[in-house]
């Protein structure tokens, strides 16, 4: 493709995020915020574009979690699809469509890739000796093995992929193996499976992508794949022994399920299927090749780095097989983000959980949007702090962008709120040298965005504010009013023009903050248009505005102070300052209780929302919980134990049937449940992962 001609249309990706735990910032600052951005931006200019997405429902991660909370993949996939569905939305992220790999539209289509692929030839059937866990009788997946890396010594390995170092593995390859269902070393036993035989499309893949893609995909995504093919192709293995996922469509082939790296990547296909179905669109022109090449759509997808060689080798190696398929144009995959000097980590709870943040930042969407893409790890690995986090918001959102909105209140000081009419702007250097100056830098952010160079465009887009800002200082209205009014309308007009284009562009990058910009600007009901941006006069004299409010209320460190105290406490349980109280002075059992004794009680997974000390009562906290079916009040009897700040945001269980009754005269309508040591010392009892409020405790 013409680098200088735009498509008629694009095909936008991003990774389908595994449905088996919630969302983090990682995930958000790698693969989701950088998408978006460019969406917004391709929208602006009016392009026609298709942003797809959806749920990842059949990795050996969601059937190994479920296992160990002794529940269904289903069970599981349905929880997680709905929650992070929802957090998506509530983050802004503006997909058009987000589907899941579980509808059978996705097993219908990813099912038709295999038959095709198989009756062309392009499989070769293998017997050969794959791990086995005796003690659960099953084969095992990737995903259910680790061991030591061989080429970095990582001790947890995983039989696909070493996280740490980024190496594509075999699970032969794994020093120490052991199985993750049982913690014991599998044996091997033969196994049969369909090959792709990805060592035929070396010469290809060299010619498409070493020579093709050089100097214009990112240097990290280059260099992963370059390494990849130097190495060496070898058959991959397309399907595998599973009883969760799609079903390999073959007579000679029960029990046996496509690799999740076949149907995953195929989602992409089905969701834009699906999307074209319910809003009258032709599937085709997103993902096949037209009959002039000039037509086809520009597919591009938005990953983090561990999923470079599945993205840039394995799916443009089974589309090219297919044929008819258009390929990736770029994939502008970004690094890791790291979370206050150490590694974001699930499985230690080592995480900004999105969906606690936008419950405990209902107001401050865009904030986290500012400084994640302030802080994208887009050519090397970054990490976010609670510190810049604040810092950013009331040094960068609150004295910049927030204060030159804010100034506008000088229009209603001065002209009752109406744009005034510039006489002799024409003639005006320093009025004209802004305007000038706004134009070159609305063309720098779109240039970045262009590049996916995101940070360096939301960079741009601040400069844009600062231009403003400089302006009024350096030309002082405030002063000018009584001598020369002409020249305040000049200055005023011109900030005006600023901030108007600030709200347009702010569409792409604050979305609800260019909502509130547009509002006070009266432009909410205007088409917002890229075009408008040409423009010198964005908004005429006489037009009404509405008094400014504050845009970014400053944060202050007790505020901060509490999610860092968070994970403080987090680490200390990582590293075993909390110990096991002797068992000696466990409190004896009570008395024994039928089953249906227990299944009458509702103990549900609740988020404290709001914490106070009940007034004149030494030893009670009165909480705002939400239960996922409400929102409820709570007293316990913890004050000596826990500060009401630190409760705020914490995940707990809630005894959600038990009869309401009055303390000190405020209604409890629940029981938090807490364990006791043998000191006497409360601790929170919550689940070990972040899970979505209202799930019930069984």
């Amino acid at each position: 493709m013409n680098e200088n001609t735009i498509p008629k249309r694009y095909t936008i990706t991003s990774a389908l995020p595994y449905a088996n735990g919630p969302l983090h910032i990682g995930h958000i600052a790698g693969a989701y915020l950088p998408a978006d951005i460019y969406v917004r931006y391709l929208r602006l200019r009016g392009r026609d574009v298709a942003f797809i997405c959806g749920s990842d429902e059949h990795g050996a991660a969601i059937t190994l979690r479920a296992k160990k909370e002794g529940t269904t993949p289903r069970a599981i996939i349905d929880e997680y699809h709905e929650l992070n569905k929802a957090t998506f939305e509530r983050f802004g992220i503006s997909f058009d469509y987000y589907h899941r790999t579980s509808e059978p539209l996705h097993h219908e289509t990813s099912q038709g890739f295999f038959k095709t692929l198989f009756e062309k030839g392009e499989f070769v059937e293998k017997t050969n000796e794959q791990y086995f866990d005796e003690e659960h009788q099953q084969f095992l997946a990737d995903r259910y093995i680790t061991g030591e890396c061989p080429k970095c010594s990582h001790p947890s390995a995983y039989g696909d992929q070493c996280e740490n170092c980024g190496s594509s593995l075999s699970p032969t390859d794994l020093i120490n193996p052991i199985s993750t269902l049982s913690g014991k070393p599998p044996v091997l036993r033969e196994t049969t499976h369909w090959y792709l035989q990805l060592d035929k499309y070396q010469p290809w893949l060299e010619e498409w992508l070493l020579e093709g893609k050089k100097g214009k995909w990112k240097k990290n995504v280059y260099g992963q794949c370059s390494s990849w093919l130097k190495a060496g192709l070898h058959p991959r293995a397309m399907t595998r022994d599973l009883d969760w996922g799609v079903d390999v469509p073959l007579e000679n082939a029960e029990g046996k399920k496509l690799y999740v790296w076949l149907d995953a990547p195929i989602g992409y296909v089905s969701a834009t299927k699906q999307w074209a179905k319910e809003n009258g669109k032709d599937w085709e022109l997103y993902w096949k090749e037209q009959e002039d090449p000039a037509d086809n759509a520009r597919l591009i997808h938005f990953i983090g780095k561990d999923n470079i060689v599945f993205h840039c080798i394995i799916f443009p190696a089974i589309l090219h097989a297919h044929e008819g398929y258009i390929l990736p144009d770029n994939v502008p995959a970004n690094e890791f983000l790291n979370l206050e000097g150490d590694k974001l980590s699930t499985s230690r709870n080592w995480a900004v959980w999105l969906h606690e943040y936008l419950d405990e930042f209902p107001d401050k969407e865009d904030v986290l949007r500012y400084v994640l893409l302030s802080i994208a790890p887009e050519t090397k690995d970054s990490e976010f702090t609670w510190d810049d986090y604040r810092e950013r918001n009331n040094s960068e959102l609150a004295n910049i962008l927030g204060n030159l909105v804010n100034r506008m209140k000088l229009l209603h000081k001065y002209y009752g709120g109406l744009v005034p009419h510039p006489e002799g702007i024409e003639e005006d250097t320093s009025a004209q040298g802004v305007l000038d100056e706004l134009q070159v830098l609305i063309g720098k952010v779109a240039e970045n965005v262009e590049s996916f160079r995101f940070r360096d465009a939301q960079t741009e887009f601040m400069n844009i504010a600062r231009l403003g800002n400089k302006y009024l200082t350096d030309e002082e209205p405030w002063k000018k009013w009584k001598t020369d009014p002409e020249a305040v309308a000049r200055i005023l007009y011109s900030s005006v023009q600023l901030i108007a284009a600030l709200g347009i562009l702010a569409k792409i990058f604050l979305p609800r903050t260019a909502d509130k910009i547009l509002d006070i600007l009266n432009l909410s009901a205007f088409p917002v248009d890229w075009k408008n941006l040409n423009s010198r006069e964005l908004i005429g004299a006489g037009h009404p505005t509405k008094v400014p409010e504050v845009l970014f209320p400053r944060i202050e460190e007790e505020v901060i102070q509490v999610q860092k105290d968070r994970l403080e406490a987090n680490k200390k349980v990582k590293e075993g300052e909390v110990q096991d109280q002797p068992q000696a002075q466990v409190a004896p059992a009570k008395e024994e209780i039928t089953f249906d004794d227990f299944q009458s009680m509702d103990i549900r997974v609740g988020t404290i929302l709001e914490a106070a000390k009940v007034k004149k009562a030494d030893k009670l906290l009165q909480f705002v919980v939400d239960t996922g079916l409400d929102q409820r009040t709570i007293v316990s009897g913890v004050a000596e134990h826990f500060t009401p700040e630190e409760m705020v945001g914490k995940q707990v269980t809630v005894l959600v049937n038990l009869k309401p009754r009055k303390i000190r005269g405020v209604e409890s309508q629940g029981m938090i449940l807490f364990a006791e040591d043998s000191a006497g010392k409360l601790h929170i009892v919550n689940p070990e992962y972040a899970v979505m409020k209202g799930s019930v405790v069984k």
